[in-house]
């Protein structure tokens, strides 16, 4: 079973519906109660400038062939930033399986870029595929983050090992925050990928396993890895306060290689080289 487009673009736009805030927009407040939080459908209607009926048919998902305009007014009513803007196009506007369909190919890693990894020894790098799966690693990304050559294929998954994983809940010090950036990542990419029954599997499968995913799912956030920072606990060497760059491989954008930072002669960095240091070489194959 593949994605159902039309439900989910109903509740993406109604989750960023309720986020508004009506007194901050200038809309005026005719008294009552309002049933649920943020803006009305008409409401949200009169500031993108469209007729309710046609922005109650984009909600609803009665229709997938909405003009560039029309989304384009909705986009800024809503207050989107590019990365929903361009969730909301894809969600909102005729797919057609790609001859070929890449979801449905086997996600493999050049043999150039596994040496890459090999090469880079002083610092965690792996190789994220699509719906979070982790393609291939260094040695010291597994002596950060898990063994993932102990691990079977389909549990080297980024969202299976934040969820369904214990000892994820200890390694990450904002686990919480970890959770919500899996979950956003994997919602941005399902998204590029609505005819795979494999993403909506994913989803299922999680869903049904764990509270916290069904309850951070529902808020239908959207993380891009680009950069930023995680504070690890780990049981070996303490605690790391590690940066991240990602870059998407040109060639094929649903592969992103994740190489950690760490500041020169900080405590993170004595923490790290103790780690390289003490752990011994573990397969990345």
């Amino acid at each position: 079973m593949a994605l159902d487009r039309r439900a989910e673009l109903g509740e993406f736009l109604r989750s960023r519906r309720a986020r508004l805030k009506p007194e901050e927009l200038g809309v005026p407040d005719h008294g009552g109660r309002r049933r649920v939080p943020g803006l009305r459908r008409e409401e949200l209607a009169r500031l993108a400038g469209v007729s309710v009926d046609h922005y109650v048919r984009l909600e609803q998902g009665r229709t997938l062939h909405f003009s560039e305009a029309v989304l384009d007014a909705v986009a800024r009513a809503l207050r989107l930033d590019d990365v929903e803007r361009g969730h909301l196009y894809r969600l909102a506007r005729p797919y057609t399986e790609p001859a070929g369909a890449p979801e449905r190919r086997p996600q493999r890693v050049r043999s150039g870029l596994r040496r890459l990894l090999d090469a880079a020894t002083d610092v965690p790098v792996y190789i994220v595929g699509r719906y979070t799966e982790v393609l291939a690693w260094n040695a010291l990304a597994a002596a950060l983050i898990t063994d993932f050559g102990a691990l079977a294929p389909a549990d080297r998954n980024f969202a299976r090992m934040v969820f369904l994983d214990e000892g994820m809940r200890s390694l990450y010090a904002d686990w919480r925050g970890k959770a919500a950036d899996i979950v956003g990542y994997l919602r941005l990419d399902v998204g590029r990928h609505p005819g795979d029954p494999a993403a909506a599997a994913l989803v299922e499968e999680l869903s049904a396993a764990s509270p916290e995913f069904r309850e951070i799912w529902a808020e239908h956030g959207l993380k891009e890895k680009t950069h930023g920072r995680y504070v690890y606990r780990h049981p070996v060497v303490g605690t790391l306060d590690l940066g991240f760059e990602t870059l998407r491989l040109p060639d094929d954008p649903d592969q992103a290689l994740i190489a950690h930072t760490v500041e020169q002669d900080s405590p993170s960095h004595a923490a790290l080289r103790l780690l390289a240091a003490t752990h011994r070489s573990v397969s990345v194959r």
